[in-house]
């Protein structure tokens, strides 16, 4: 997980092809301004995810993961929290490469507060559980870049 301040995404330029054309995404549009649902950057190597959701217990949630994409999660308006898990303590459920996606259990390892002006880039592999409220639910809209490996 790389966890910054969104004014700084710029330093995270050069690990990988596809990350650098969503940084340059990031830094030369306004965020706020894309519409809910799905935004094409680059075809299927880079995309968005614009959504409105409501944040909740973790107790209530699980660990998700992808094989083929990288997620940039940011919130626009509210406030998450994101848990990363220990890849080597993860119990997934089924993998759906259609949708690179499977749900699970790990154990936690590092959680931090988005919020508007920070971001968390969570890599191809990683466990994360993302939607986990501060301490009473509440409404976020956020994007969330994805990115192929």
């Amino acid at each position: 997980m790389i966890f910054d301040k969104l004014s700084n995404i710029g330093s995270y330029k050069g690990l990988i092809k596809n990350l650098d054309t969503a940084i340059d995404y990031i830094m030369n549009h306004d965020l706020a301004a894309l519409p809910l649902g799905r935004t094409v950057v680059d075809g299927e190597n880079v995309y968005i995810n614009c959504m409105e959701a409501v944040t909740g217990p973790v107790e209530d949630k699980q660990y998700e993961m992808h094989r083929e994409y990288l997620d940039i999660q940011i919130d626009l308006e509210g406030t998450e929290r994101v848990i990363t898990g220990d890849q080597s303590q993860m119990n997934m459920n089924e993998y759906n490469a259609e949708s690179d996606y499977a749900l699970g259990e790990s154990t936690p390892l590092a959680d931090c507060t988005i919020g508007p002006g920070n971001f968390v880039i969570c890599m191809v592999g990683e466990p994360h559980m993302p939607g986990v409220a501060l301490k009473e639910p509440a409404a976020v809209k956020k994007c969330v870049f994805k990115v192929h490996k």
